[in-house]
């Protein structure tokens, strides 16, 4: 760590749980954010600025008037570009350290393995069910810790799911089937703030997990009612009959 680094990072530093070794932790480590909307948008501006050393964004859709509501990452001027660039554009603006790899597709599984067989942490801020399962299945394969968030409406969720953990439950334990459910902002509405806040989150935990510190949410599920401000950190254990984590 130069000179810069450490008068960039010394609020981070001085805690004492975070240190020198917390922050050397977080400048190596690689982050895999999938969805550069509401909830990838603080994550991945927050791993940013804190010090992450390299990004990889994934997402397939363009920037739309509509996400300007809530996608803080993006502006009036990334209109109609690739979500991706314009969040490699602000990350580059906020923290010019941080090496940022950018992927303008949607994944199948099997690319998912490789892209995640690379990182040390994945966040997923995806809204579909479909793409939620694939990732889970993905980083339970390549045995990497996964922080998953949702919001919509205003309701939110937190979640940590670290296959290297043998008691961890998986994303499948918490929804077993829910492949048929339509869940997102375009249908149900979402409050602007309330991604802000589930996203960092998620920030959070992804730098517990990399910079082992303190207790992330593995075996939990932290839910937000905006509504009326509540927050309910919930059990969530393994499902003996998984059929993604029951045997590992």
């Amino acid at each position: 760590m130069n000179d810069d680094q450490l008068l960039r990072y010394s609020r981070q530093i001085m805690l004492p749980e975070f240190d020198v070794a917390g922050q050397d932790a977080l400048l190596d480590a690689h982050a895999l954010i999938v969805g550069l909307g509401g909830l990838g948008s603080p994550a991945a501006l927050y791993l940013a600025a804190a010090g992450i050393g390299s990004l990889t964004l994934v997402d397939h859709d363009t920037v739309e008037v509509s996400n300007l509501q809530r996608q803080i990452i993006h502006d009036q001027h990334s209109l109609g570009r690739d979500k991706v660039a314009s969040a490699a554009d602000r990350i580059a603006a906020i923290n010019p350290d941080t090496q940022v790899r950018t992927v303008a597709a949607n994944l199948d599984e099997p690319r998912l393995r490789e892209i995640i067989a690379d990182v040390d942490v994945v966040i997923d801020g995806t809204d579909n069910f479909a793409i939620r399962y694939a990732i889970n299945k993905a980083c339970f394969a390549q045995r990497r810790p996964l922080v998953s968030g949702a919001a919509i409406r205003m309701e939110g969720q937190v979640a940590v799911f670290d296959p290297r953990r043998a008691d961890s439950p998986c994303y499948q334990c918490l929804y077993a089937d829910a492949a048929d459910v339509v869940l997102n902002c375009a249908e149900n509405g979402v409050a602007a703030p309330l991604v802000g806040i589930v996203g960092s989150i998620q920030a959070m935990e992804a730098i517990k997990v990399v910079a082992r510190v303190g207790d992330t949410l593995t075996g939990y599920v932290l839910y937000l009612d905006a509504k009326r401000m509540e927050l309910r950190k919930l059990k969530l254990s393994r499902d003996p009959n998984c059929p993604t984590c029951a045997e590992r």
